[in-house]
């Protein structure tokens, strides 16, 4: 099942794409994009149909500022409302919900995650800081109290942060920010984590 949807919220239309998987799905996953980028980005369709063929219902958001037109990103405030307006459109009830996304739909994503009740967090190319500023640290953003995987590159000028409480951390070889270096790879790790919490087959 291939779905689009445009969703209103405080911040105006987002558009979902939604992908339901060959019977039963056994959880909902919804990613978001980068602050510039789209949901056509490599790691994030990839995630997405290795999560589909595992039987996970898989929705891809792109946020008001881009159905605008706009590259440059919304406020954090206001992508975290729309994003939760979403989310909460989305819901099945019943069925776990998983958030995530790519570089700033993570930290979206890790923000809003105990708001919007989701069971775990798939965090890609979390941006731990602003390239060289270390000091200026996201990783108060990190959820604390739930299952949580980021998967960052080895060389990603963003930072990495380090695995804590829920939060586990796996390293791609080689890979940079985009994580377009072994994208297999990296939905299989993704996919793997689903498993092993039971949302995925």
């Amino acid at each position: 099942m291939n779905e689009s949807l445009t969703v209103e919220t405080p911040r105006g239309p987002a558009a979902v794409r939604v992908t339901g998987p060959t019977g039963p799905a056994l959880s909902l996953l919804v990613l978001g994009h980068g602050a510039g980028g789209g949901i056509d980005a490599p790691d994030l369709t990839a995630v997405h149909d290795a999560a589909v063929a595992a039987g996970v219902r898989v929705a891809l958001v792109t946020q008001p500022y881009r159905v605008a037109g706009r590259r440059a990103p919304a406020p954090a405030g206001q992508l975290d409302e729309a994003w939760t307006a979403v989310v909460g459109a989305l819901r099945v009830p019943g069925m776990p919900l998983i958030v995530g996304g790519r570089s700033s739909g993570a930290r979206v994503a890790c923000r809003t995650a105990p708001t919007a009740q989701a069971a775990g967090v798939l965090a890609l190319a979390f941006p731990l800081h602003p390239p060289g500023k270390p000091e200026k640290t996201r990783v108060g953003e990190l959820p604390s109290a739930l299952p949580t995987l980021v998967i960052s590159g080895e060389r990603d000028p963003f930072g990495v942060p380090e695995p804590a409480g829920p939060v586990e951390v796996l390293i791609r070889p080689g890979a940079v920010h985009d994580l377009r270096k072994g994208v297999t790879e990296t939905a299989d790790l993704a996919v793997g984590w689903l498993r092993r919490n039971g949302w995925a087959r």
